[in-house]
């Protein structure tokens, strides 16, 4: 048995009858199937269940066969069994036209035709069933086998682009290299034509503009996201999808087009470049000019090299590396050392890539004036960079270190992060806390030693992501980071303390108490937490006021028990004054100094 490729409409043809309801189905991408040994030239096989034979004549050229709905050109001789002639194209000098399943021909021939390969000639024996049947002309006897000699002289592929008959595509010449999709820009050369061939428009020397953007009219985006490059087509585009019930005037000359006309649109797609999202909101977008080599991208960590020139949009370079015998700007991946949207753009290009990054504001130096190599940059502008990667190493991967390369990777994480705290970079010192827990997480087994050390790591990295959580004000995420702690370390005071403060910015003031009581258990001198468990009831007192008035509104005969629970509240909160100076309540009783907040695994 030897191996052979179709697409599936081609498999589907050999089993499904002509002229029934289309699919509604995509074709599927053409799959790898067992089929039999190829044809020799004089070898007959049944074809189908249905008693279909061929005999092959003369052997084709290619690979490649028609689908259901191609349209295919074809010469053919049609004979009873007894070799008695019934008609012949051949006779005629002239070939027939038709589409693959619309019921031009009999079943049997819509059968074989999507077996054969361009020029080929075969003789196709059909059965009754597949034929007349028990109704035909009358010079076919009822019931009879016919054979048709077919000889396959082209075909050309053609696609329902809407699956409505509203955009119909006959395929001239295929191209290769990918369809182009929503936000690349294309290179198109068009001719639009009305039924009696006069031109309405043209575009010979090529036309550019983006496929999100649209051109000339609804059909062609849809069109071109069916073409690869360098492919010709010709393609019928009924009103809807034209220029629908009011036409259009003429251009340079060129006729108009009448109220709901259906136009002939002679398309190629020259060339189209890539258009990449790169952080899914469109603020970041990235036209690839040059491919790159191969498929390897660099990684957070990685060290760059690049050649770039960046941009306002009025043309103002405000500056360039690399660029007239200047040294190449080099630098890490993921440390902020270049705005984030070229930082992440970057992420994305392979070496020897050329691309145009257009970075919005919110991406780029936002509301701030912002000054630059050459000039200065105007608040909210957005930047455009023409950039080459000329080369990058990549940060080792996880899986390539050993335990103790994991634990020095993490060590250093922990400390570029303290490092960004204590200038106040909080969301970037968050994400090297994260790395270096992602990076001593999962390893295999520990050895004891080994589980102490990196717990201790692991712990140490969870509090101060908890710390920056607080200064983003991210109570949530304090609260997540400071639980992982506890349910390795149940008594961690510092953990119990920084999610007892998350939970009181988020007025969760019972579970608030709940840590401190604990915290205080475990340290009944930590004045700290005695100072916010005095802001806890405090915040619990002005929670009763409110609420005890809005009830007292409601219920008046309730108000003098709500009043005598007030009194004794206040009798607590002077008894624990005497312990707790008012002065020390401002900052929550933590340390002004950022570095004590910090913590290490020897703190531990």
């Amino acid at each position: 048995m030897s191996r052979l490729t179709f697409s599936a409409a081609a498999a589907k043809a050999a089993v499904k009858i002509p002229g029934g309801e289309d699919s509604d189905e995509e074709e599927e991408p053409g799959e790898e199937i067992e089929s039999a040994p190829p044809f020799k030239i004089g070898e007959e096989r049944e074809m189908n269940a249905l008693g279909l034979k061929k005999k092959l004549l003369k052997a084709g050229r290619g690979w490649e066969t028609p689908s259901p709905g191609d349209e295919v050109t074809v010469h053919y001789v049609a004979r009873l069994p007894d070799g008695r002639q019934l008609h012949s194209s051949r006779d005629r000098g002239d070939p027939i036209t038709f589409r693959i399943g619309e019921g031009k021909v009999l079943p049997g021939m819509d059968h074989g035709l999507v077996t054969m390969r361009k020029e080929e000639i075969s003789l196709f024996t059909l059965p009754s069933e597949q034929g007349y049947g028990d109704v035909g002309p009358d010079c076919i006897p009822l019931g009879s086998d016919l054979q048709y000699e077919v000889e396959l002289i082209s075909w050309l592929s053609v696609v329902d682009v809407c699956k409505d008959g509203g955009i119909v595509k006959k395929i001239l010449l295929r191209g290769e290299g990918g369809k182009p999709g929503d936000l690349d820009e294309v290179t198109v050369k068009y001719r639009v034509l009305l039924p009696d061939g006069s031109v309405h428009a043209e575009a010979l020397d090529g036309v550019q503009f983006y496929i999100n953007m649209g051109h000339l009219c609804p059909a062609l985006p849809k069109i071109l996201k069916t073409m690869e490059k360098g492919e010709k087509a010709t393609v019928t585009v009924q009103p809807q999808y034209a220029f629908g019930e009011n036409g259009r005037d003429g251009l340079n000359r060129c006729c108009s087009i009448p109220p709901s006309t259906a136009v002939l649109i002679d398309l190629e797609l020259v060339s189209f470049h890539l258009v990449v999202d790169v952080v899914g909101d469109l603020k970041v977008v990235k036209k690839i000019l040059k491919e790159g080599e191969g498929h390897c991208l660099p990684n957070d960590g990685a060290t760059v090299t690049v050649r770039y020139t960046g941009k306002l949009e009025d043309g103002t370079i405000f500056e360039k590396f690399g660029l007239n015998g200047e040294e190449p700007l080099q630098f890490i991946l993921d440390e902020e050392l270049v705005i984030t949207g070229l930082d992440r753009s970057l992420a994305t290009m392979a070496k020897g890539e050329v691309s145009l990054i257009t970075v919005k504001p919110e991406y780029g130096y936002g509301s701030s004036l912002a000054k630059a190599q050459l000039s200065d940059i105007p608040a909210s502008s957005t930047l455009i960079y023409e950039v080459e990667m000329l080369d990058f190493t990549k940060e080792k991967e996880l899986w390539e270190l050993n335990f103790q390369e994991r634990i020095e990777v993490a060590e250093k994480l922990k400390e570029k992060g303290n490092s960004l705290v204590k200038i106040g970079r909080y969301q970037l010192a968050a994400k090297r806390y994260d790395k270096a827990i992602e990076s001593i997480s999962d390893t295999g087994p520990f050895s004891s030693d080994e589980e102490k050390l990196s717990g201790a790591l692991r712990v140490s990295c969870w509090l101060n992501k908890a710390l920056c959580s607080l200064k983003l004000k991210d109570f949530r995420g304090a609260i997540v980071s400071c639980s992982k702690v506890l349910e390795v370390e149940s008594c961690n005071v510092k953990a119990l303390f920084r999610r007892a403060q998350a939970y009181l910015e988020n007025y969760d003031l019972d579970l608030a108490e709940l840590d401190l009581k604990k915290g205080l258990e475990i340290d009944p001198l930590n004045r700290e937490m005695r100072v916010m468990h005095k802001l806890v009831k405090d915040r619990r007192v002005e929670k009763n006021k409110t609420d005890a008035q809005f009830f007292a509104n409601m219920f008046p005969q309730e108000r003098k028990n709500v009043d005598a629970a007030s009194k004794r509240q206040k009798v607590e909160e002077k008894a624990e004054e005497r312990v707790v100076r008012s002065d020390d309540v401002a900052e929550f009783g933590m340390t002004s100094s950022t570095d004590a907040m910090l913590v290490n695994p020897s703190e531990q």
